[in-house]
């Protein structure tokens, strides 16, 4: 209760994570600092933070739950059981997880879960969420990833926009075209596109007209013949089977995207979250996705 409260700021977003009432949280941090004879939990009207003392004591306190589910876990006939928080990205789970989920809740029974839908960085420990699912390279040195896929991507553009700016068949002929911006939701900054020559990886940033932060938007500007994009093939399989987008420069693709399941540095892998990133290789396994 007290390492919930910790890392929520929140007396009220601890006692709805541990379904328990506010009061009887109060409460019980209140007996708790008693019987430390210590102030853990500094408390203003709008958040609660970690006194000196309770910075140290919660540090412990990770330490002691993280070997307490660890010596639970090593019975492996245990079934994993309680509340799995958990936030992915959209367009992922539309169309590799929501399908196949009722099998999961099927064969995990006693597993709650409640799932937020994201492309931002999500501050795990903050907003209490267990891991997430994202598409990229991990960037936050604070978060363990397990990869469960790569994506192939393709190059792509509009067939109206190919018909009015050319196709290029080289690099060099590409640098005359307009992409769509993608910003990094890590940086803010722009994202290059990316292709694989004589196995290196060269970096191209072309001349926009606009720039977007979401996949659906980046997909839509492609399709409206704003620019030339890069996405995973399965995101525009029915538009290039339908000739509404074109792949450009098929020879020189830009490298697979990698899939990972995130989770913070400080916390014992639960077995909760275990199954479901085995769950999740699973499931892209079945779509031929490698990991």
């Amino acid at each position: 209760m007290f390492v919930r409260i910790a890392e929520r700021h929140s007396f009220t977003q601890a006692a709805d994570d541990l379904q328990i009432p506010r009061a009887t949280v109060t409460n019980l941090m209140k007996r708790m600092e008693e019987r430390l004879g210590t102030r853990l939990l500094e408390r203003t009207t709008r958040t609660v933070r970690l006194t000196h003392d309770g910075e140290a004591h919660y540090r412990r306190c990770v330490r002691l739950i993280a070997d307490l589910e660890e010596a639970e876990d090593s019975f492996r006939h245990i079934e994993p059981k309680g509340l799995l928080r958990v936030n992915l990205q959209g367009t992922l789970a539309r169309h590799f997880i929501m399908p196949g989920l009722p099998a999961f809740l099927e064969r995990y029974g006693r597993i709650e879960l409640h799932i937020g839908e994201d492309d931002r960085l999500v501050d795990l420990v903050r907003e209490g969420v267990d891991c997430v699912l994202r598409a990229g390279t991990l960037q936050d040195s604070s978060m363990i990833g397990r990869r469960v896929a790569l994506l192939e991507q393709v190059t792509v553009a509009s067939a109206a926009y190919l018909a009015r700016e050319g196709v290029p068949d080289d690099l060099e002929a590409l640098a005359s075209h307009r992409a769509v911006n993608f910003l990094s939701s890590a940086t803010g900054r722009v994202l290059p596109l990316e292709f694989s020559v004589d196995n290196r990886i060269e970096a191209i940033e072309l001349q926009a007209t606009i720039s977007v932060t979401g996949v659906e938007m980046y997909t839509q500007a492609a399709l409206a013949g704003l620019g030339i994009v890069q996405v995973p093939r399965y995101h525009v399989d029915d538009a290039l089977a339908d000739g509404r987008l074109h792949v450009v420069l098929p020879n020189l693709p830009p490298p697979p995207m990698p899939i990972s399941v995130l989770y913070p540095h400080n916390r014992q892998l639960s077995a909760r979250v275990r199954v479901f990133a085995d769950w999740l290789s699973e499931i892209f396994a079945r779509y031929n996705v490698r990991g």
